[in-house]
């Protein structure tokens, strides 16, 4: 049996780096921590490998690329156990950017980005309401994101 791998502070140091800007060179870390590249490098694939890393991603201003609108859909399920089924398919629509199982008044909370809001209600009316399973959908319009960072690991 594999044994679990615990992060220790140099690991946190390095993910909290990473998470401010993943484009730094392990060179660049080390020398900011006082370690070597290689060392960097061997922790960075241990993490992976635990799956603490999952992947690396590019955010990208997707305004800039005529997406203008970011909205939260609420999602009623007729049945909780529809969530799996239901998640599959949101995953299927790529204007859907994230979706989570939630508790309280929504089974599922959806992120979802789309041009103008005619391409919106395109969406919801022609993909996701269209998905078996789901009861109904209330839609927030975000108006503006004010905060958006990573996880502050120490």
């Amino acid at each position: 049996m594999k044994k679990k791998y615990i992060p220790d502070e140099t690991d946190l140091k390095i993910l909290s780096i990473l998470m401010q800007d993943a484009k730094k060179t392990y060179a660049e870390i080390g020398k900011e921590l006082f370690i070597s590249g290689g060392t960097v490098h061997v922790r960075i694939k241990k993490l992976t490998e635990a799956n603490i890393i999952l992947n690396t991603q590019l955010q990208v201003d997707y305004g800039k690329l005529g997406y203008d609108i970011t909205a939260f859909l609420g999602i009623y399920l007729e049945q909780s156990k529809m969530y799996e089924s239901v998640s599959n398919q949101l995953g299927q629509i790529p204007e859907v950017l994230e979706a989570h199982y939630t508790t309280g008044t929504y089974s599922i909370f959806a992120k979802v980005i789309s041009r103008d809001t005619q391409h919106l209600r395109d969406i919801i009316s022609h993909k996701i309401q269209q998905i078996s399973g789901i009861q109904r959908t209330e839609t927030f319009i975000s108006l503006d994101n004010s905060l958006l960072r990573p996880l502050n690991l120490l």
